[in-house]
């Protein structure tokens, strides 16, 4: 399960980034045992007592309020998404009743299929790609059978194809802990999903990559990203995805992918499509 430490873990990351110059403080001694504000620090700057912001950080504190949350998130100099995520984590301690599997709506599906233009994507909360349309797998997973029974999972791909997803991707440790973004997001979601606490640790046990970027807590909320994608055919191509959420459908999205109109990655993107076969009728 996801852990009720969760929170604590990241408000330690965060903190690392503050120094005392930031908030206003003397630097105080001049080597600290830690990096950033210390908890008595931060404490104050916050409005709450040492003990108490000590025993938020140690996961004791499940009725934490929104405006202490808040008080917090300012000294930490959280961006939105941030402060989104830690409201999150705060809830995970209360609520971590286990989630039905989940299933992709026809709907969906047929949506993902009709588009032919553009590479399009359905996305479950693990990272799976649950239903993806021909130029899609040409983009972004050609050396997977696109008419297979498994599916695969960009998360996996990432991490544990490496000679493949470090081509496709130039700035592959960004994209990396975009993944790991998306990850964080479901589960602060959905902690009781034993699909995705069994994907963390599969990562943890077979990628050192993995095992050092979840330390830091990466948070995005990942719905509009624009990177370079570098593809063995038609070489690279610079294209925004686009997630958009499906909130009825428990952390489902769909992903679709563009170019800027008039583009060389247009031309490129529109050559790649080309080279898709149409499914046999």
């Amino acid at each position: 399960m996801y852990p009720s430490s969760a929170l604590g873990e990241f408000l330690r990351s965060r903190r690392a980034r503050v120094s005392p110059e930031d908030v206003g403080l003397k630097p105080g001694v001049r080597h600290r045992r830690v990096a950033g504000l210390r908890r008595e620090e931060l404490a104050p700057l916050a409005g709450v007592s040492v003990g108490y912001y000590t025993r938020l950080e140690q996961g004791q504190s499940p009725n934490v309020s929104d405006e202490v949350l808040d008080s917090v998130a300012r000294v930490l100099r959280l961006d939105d998404d941030e402060v989104a995520h830690m409201h999150r984590l705060a809830r995970v301690a209360r609520a971590r009743e286990s989630v039905r599997p989940e299933q992709l709506r026809p709907g969906i599906k047929m949506m993902v299929d009709s588009m032919r233009d553009v590479p399009a994507v359905a996305v479950g909360r693990c990272g799976d790609f649950l239903a993806w349309n021909r130029l899609a797998h040409a983009l972004l997973a050609p050396h997977w059978d696109f008419d297979g029974d498994v599916k695969p999972n960009f998360i996996r791909i990432d991490f544990l194809e490496t000679e493949f997803s470090r081509e496709l991707f130039p700035d592959w440790e960004q994209k990396a802990r975009d993944d790991i973004a998306y990850l964080e997001g479901s589960l602060s979601r959905f902690p009781g999903d034993e699909g995705l606490n069994a994907l963390v640790e599969e990562l943890l046990a077979l990628s050192p990559e993995f095992r050092a970027m979840w330390t830091e807590h990466p948070v995005s909320n990942c719905a509009s990203i624009s990177r370079v994608y570098r593809h063995a055919e038609v070489g690279e191509m610079n294209l925004t995805a686009e997630l958009l959420r499906t909130p009825d459908d428990e952390g489902q999205g769909v992903t679709v992918f563009q170019a800027e109109a008039g583009s060389e990655s247009e031309k490129r993107l529109r050559r790649l499509a080309e080279t898709v076969t149409a499914p046999a009728e």
